[in-house]
């Protein structure tokens, strides 16, 4: 049995849709990240970097005592690998295709569209630099990506894969900030295909925390320490 720790982000979704895929036996174990759930000392044991999702594998890969997995990149190998090479290509080529992309997705896709996010929905208003700064960032990597599935149907090729998985929430999220996908003709397609896929749709049913899905949500002191201030250094420094 696999424990989830939760809350349905796009890294959440990445590993709930995998899941999914996979038919791995797990249990969802929800956080609510504004009160603060994720700081507490019990869940440092499980990431000691405070963040979600992170996994508890309790029959790990090579028997032994339960093994703790941190970063959804890392999670999406490690499931993989526990479901025989699951959605990731076996030929070498194929394989480090599959990785490229993946560790595109873990160091700029993501990344910068968590930053576009953050200036556009949450910071002080009056930050122009910042959304600025991070919304053509986040454009550039959608061009990158259009680009990419102009020449091959899935990231990794013609197969899809934990790539695919793994960019598709943070593509999804978007809208969260008022990108359109309409100019990105290749990414349309392969956006509904994917989207189409009853596992990613099951998987991104999966939802366990308050509605922050206006614009600009509106959090109190206490929340925004929780997600972004003084509570969250605390946590990591204590």
């Amino acid at each position: 049995m696999i424990d989830v720790h939760f809350v349905p982000t796009p890294n959440g979704h990445k590993v709930s849709i995998m899941l999914a895929e996979t038919g791995l036996p797990h249990r969802l174990i929800p956080y609510d990240m504004l009160a603060g759930d994720h700081l507490k000392p019990e869940f440092r044991r499980v990431n000691p970097n405070h963040r979600l999702p992170a996994i508890l594998d309790h029959d790990p890969i090579g028997g032994g005592a339960p093994f703790a997995v941190m970063e959804s990149g890392a999670i999406l190998l490690y499931l993989s690998e526990k479901a025989g090479g699951a959605f990731v290509p076996p030929d070498p080529r194929g394989r480090s295709l599959c990785l490229q992309w993946l560790m595109w997705q873990m160091s700029g896709l993501g990344p910068s569209h968590g930053q576009a996010h953050h200036f556009v929905r949450y910071a002080p208003e009056g930050q122009d630099y910042g959304v600025a700064r991070y919304t053509n960032e986040a454009r550039r990597l959608l061009a990158v990506l259009d680009r990419r599935l102009g020449e091959a149907q899935y990231l990794a090729g013609d197969d899809y894969s934990v790539a695919d998985m793994a960019a598709w929430p943070w593509v999804r999220a978007t809208r969260a900030i008022a990108l359109s996908l309409e100019p990105y003709a290749n990414i349309g397609r392969w956006f509904a295909a994917v989207g189409a896929r009853p596992a990613v749709v099951q998987g991104t049913e999966v939802k366990n925390a308050p509605n922050l899905s206006s614009l600009r949500p509106t959090l109190t002191p206490e929340q925004w320490s929780n997600l972004f201030g003084e509570n969250m250094l605390k946590s990591s420094e204590a």
